[in-house]
């Protein structure tokens, strides 16, 4: 049975803040993704950059859309790990 790995927004560092906002994703729902590829591309008020798949799987859900702000923690996309 597969099981499901919640991708969350990782710490920003300690003079990002703890929000950033979705700019694109970089993958669809229903895309294969490898460890390390790049999922989704976030912006903050001093940086723009990319949150890799921390597993190898099936993307099945993404969660925080693209303009949406996100904190620390939150919920961006599920992956459907074999």
């Amino acid at each position: 049975m597969a099981e499901r790995f919640e991708v969350r927004l990782p710490e920003l560092g300690e003079d990002a803040g703890d929000t950033a906002t979705v700019s694109y994703w970089q993958v669809e729902v229903g895309d294969t993704v490898a460890e390390e590829d790049d999922l989704v591309e976030m912006t903050t008020d001093k940086a723009v950059f990319s949150v890799p798949s921390p597993v190898s799987g099936k993307l099945v859900e993404i969660v925080a859309q693209e303009g949406e702000e996100v904190k620390v923690g939150d919920l961006l996309a599920i992956i459907e790990v074999e």
